[in-house]
């Protein structure tokens, strides 16, 4: 007994070596109630990988990105069609886009439970899978209902695709680049911006509003096999001789204030974009007056804008502060909200400029933002943490499509109104959570 005194004393000993905050005596103590520094946590999951290495991994993650993002933003430049095709109302296509979101909320909240303890590599390929079969279902979809039930399915194995490189991310690349490495991931966004969906628009006018998930269906198999080749195992989180009920994994997620500013950051976020997002589209057609044809300009100026400012945004966040550069975009994205939401008949030119400048600063909050969430918690819990935070932004991003939807409609000339009260209520919540990024320092 004084020997296992004696190892016990020493393992917590070596322990709070790692935990010098800690009160506690013993680790499960400690990493279920008080660690609130997850700095300071040896990083278990680390690999070292050559630079060239690591950049093809990161270019492996980037087009997984994109495609599961493309899938998701090709919902919002066809909404005109769906709408009219499908002979449904702003609210109907407010839900088509946030089935997608609710489901990848419910997958991501799930999924949380058991994600730990898995390979990652394993993981993503697992889910990835999933999605490009998902994929392909909304494609063969005949109705509106079917195209719902299609789109709930995929968005279950996109969400958690989401959640699955971040993490891979976090365990892979050192905290000291990692806001230029979320950069290079999440210029995703900007390339399905600029090469996705006017590409998506194009097919959609020679196939068919199929044809883009056609299209991304069939490149998920070629990224599938990159993906298991590049990606390196990731077992370093994996801890087979502990594990947590399901009570104790939503304690220890949803019990430190850490944590909760986190997601509150994230869901505040996604009501302060996708409020305003879905409906970008058929308000630019039905109020602004641009054509169907002409949508995928806007796509195009803002995804080329993006592309470059995504990596400028995450270079800057790396030397400045991630808290400090996610308060300067912020600010900077106010009054591209209310410009956009207030936008009427205009020449072409002078409307792109204003989608552009709206693009590129309200998606470039979210690059600082995932660095500063990323850092929020300790490496071997970080695979739990992000499905938990996808689903809580899923969510919101889901009940802000939804409302945002609820606020509009249309006038006897077709007309969309009611945008202009949407930009105000996305104002009021991107000032929110500049208030909690603050509270993350």
């Amino acid at each position: 007994m004084q020997r296992n005194a004696r190892r016990g004393g020493k393992q917590a000993g070596q322990f709070h070596r790692y935990f010098p905050h800690c009160k506690q005596a013993t680790r499960v103590r400690c990493e279920t109630l008080c660690c609130i520094n997850p700095e300071q946590v040896p990083d278990i999951t680390a690999r070292t990988l050559s630079r060239r290495h690591e950049w093809f991994l990161l270019l492996t993650l980037l087009a997984i990105n994109f495609t599961h993002i493309m899938d998701f933003m090709m919902m919002m430049p066809l909404g005109p069609q769906f709408m009219r095709l499908f002979h449904i109302t702003p609210q109907q296509f407010g839900m088509l886009v946030s089935t997608y979101t609710f489901s990848a909320a419910a997958a991501g909240f799930v999924s949380a439970f058991w994600v730990d303890r898995f390979d990652r590599k394993h993981t993503l390929l697992f889910l990835y899978a999933g999605f490009a079969l998902a994929t392909l279902s909304c494609a063969l979809a005949d109705s509106y209902w079917m195209l719902l039930l299609a789109r709930a399915v995929a968005g279950g194995f996109g969400g958690i695709v989401g959640a699955t490189v971040l993490a891979i991310v976090g365990d892979v690349i050192p905290a000291k680049r990692r806001g230029t490495a979320m950069g290079t991931v999440m210029s995703a966004f900007s390339l399905s911006a600029v090469a996705g969906v006017p590409g998506g628009l194009l097919l959609a006018e020679h196939f068919g509003w199929q044809g883009p998930f056609l299209f991304i269906a069939a490149v998920a198999v070629p990224l599938w096999l990159a993906a298991n080749v590049v990606i390196p195992p990731l077992r370093g989180h994996v801890q087979p001789h502990r594990s947590r009920t399901a009570w104790q994994q939503l304690r220890f997620m949803y019990g430190q204030a850490l944590h909760l500013r986190a997601f509150a950051l994230m869901a505040s976020l996604m009501f302060a974009g996708f409020s305003v997002i879905p409906f970008l589209s058929p308000y630019m057609v039905a109020t602004v007056g641009i054509g169907e044809a002409d949508l995928k300009y806007i796509y195009l100026c803002g995804g080329l804008a993006t592309l470059f400012s995504a990596r400028l945004i995450g270079w800057l966040a790396d030397h400045i502060g991630k808290v400090r550069m996610f308060v300067i975009v912020a600010v900077l994205s106010l009054p591209a909200i209310l410009l956009l939401t207030h936008w009427q008949a205009a020449p072409l030119a002078l409307t792109l400029s204003v989608t552009t400048y709206f693009m590129v600063f309200v998606s470039g909050r979210l690059v600082p933002a995932m660095a500063i969430v990323t850092g929020a918690v300790a490496p071997q819990h970080r695979g739990s943490f992000m499905s938990f935070n996808s689903a809580t932004q899923q969510l919101a991003a889901g009940l802000a499509a939804f409302g945002g939807g609820l606020m509009l409609h249309k006038d006897a000339t077709g007309a969309l109104q009611g945008y202009d009260l949407v930009g105000y209520a996305a104002c009021g919540f991107t000032l929110l959570c500049i208030w909690l990024a603050l509270r993350l320092r």
